[in-house]
């Protein structure tokens, strides 16, 4: 079915495009509608065509090293899919179905070869918006970076888990240790006095009494610290979780951005030599 160039309008990739070279990019392009359920490509098929979904829903998935299914995107309107492989011509390493009835703009090599040859600058303007999304996943990436695992816990914790990291926390200080060392001094010395002066004390040397309250106070205090210290590691296992999604994310999203970007230019190389060589 052919194209329009209102069609393109609206698409971000060609936002930067003049109406001449919207014009010549939807002589070449066509519009394929898919029904639902319906496959419009599989993992391992000949990269030769990339789409845009013009509305409807698709779905693009991924088989994993566990031979599962695993879904990697679905396409909003005017966002592309299939791309990376169809500019670097190789096989679909993605599987993509329409989800229900959609309408999907169908491009090629080919036809971003004739509008560059024909309108040099169009490439420069699709690099443009490629390199504003590149922006865009980089804001997106820092702003994930960003989130504190601290914050994301603490919105979760109960009021137990509160009073265990205050508790923990002030009993690792040395406020604790001064204070504590102080009772006890204070609590000896009346004893001891009590004891030598009158002859009787509620809790004589070798102060049972003490022993027991200070039995009863680790046997408190000690999983109350292992409550603080779990906390911890989960903390730090979602600190390890959000790093590793950050570092996954950056790195396929650079990838997939700079072969875009690569073939781009030596497109616009070649024709820039055509040029030279006419």
């Amino acid at each position: 079915m052919p194209c329009q160039p209102e069609e393109l309008r609206h698409i971000a990739l060609f936002s930067l495009l003049d109406e001449q070279e919207l014009a010549i990019l939807a002589a070449q392009v066509e519009v394929r509608q898919f029904a639902a359920r319906q496959s419009i490509y599989r993992a391992g098929d000949p990269g030769e065509r990339g789409y845009l979904l013009l509305s409807g829903q698709v779905r693009v998935t991924i088989v994993d090293e566990d031979h599962q299914e695993v879904e990697l995107a679905t396409p909003v309107d005017g966002e592309p899919f299939g791309f990376a492989s169809m500019l670097d011509e190789s096989p679909h390493q993605t599987s993509a179905m329409a989800v229900e009835e959609s309408t999907c703009l169908e491009i090629d090599r080919n036809d971003i070869t004739v509008l560059i040859q024909q309108q040099p600058m169009a490439g420069l303007d699709m690099m443009t918006v490629l390199a504003r999304q590149n922006h865009a996943f980089q804001d997106t990436i820092r702003l994930r970076a960003e989130r504190n695992p601290n914050l994301l816990i603490d919105e979760e914790e109960t009021f137990g888990e509160q009073i265990a990291d205050v508790v923990a926390s002030f009993g690792g200080s040395w406020t604790f240790i001064i204070l504590f060392s102080v009772v006890l001094a204070v609590y000896m010395t009346i004893n001891i006095l009590l004891d030598h002066f009158r002859g009787k004390t509620w809790d004589p040397y070798p102060f049972i009494l003490l022993n027991l309250f200070l039995s009863m106070l680790a046997a408190i205090q000690a999983p109350v610290i292992m409550m603080s210290q779990n906390r911890q590691d989960k903390r730090d296992r979602l600190r390890s979780e959000l790093d590793f999604e950050v570092n996954v994310r950056a790195e396929s999203e650079i990838k997939a951005l700079s072969k875009k970007l690569n073939l781009l230019q030596e497109k616009i190389e070649d024709v820039h030599e055509h040029v030279r060589n006419n």
